[in-house]
């Protein structure tokens, strides 16, 4: 059953945050692999859209979260900005 809410892409396994406006996978990505920290994309202030999903990397198998945004530069932002807990 939580497989068809799944989406496979070319690079992971994704999952979607309930949380998520839009489900889209943008073609902006930041794998973060700590799978169990709260990330508030919200309070980055982005000025395109943006989703988050918890992942499998598919190459390694290693279990994250995936940062997809639509804007070039909110991924620099968030590069810049995000620090784990």
């Amino acid at each position: 059953m939580a497989t068809a809410k799944s989406i496979t892409t070319d690079r992971h396994l994704l999952y979607p945050s309930p949380r998520n406006r839009h489900r889209t996978v943008f073609m902006h990505e930041v794998f973060l692999p700590y799978p169990y920290m709260l990330i508030d994309l919200e309070s980055y202030n982005f000025k395109g859209h943006y989703s988050l999903f918890a992942a499998c990397r598919l190459s390694d198998r290693k279990m994250g979260q995936l940062v997809t945004l639509e804007l070039p530069e909110d991924e620099v932002k968030f590069k810049a900005e995000f620090v784990p807990d």
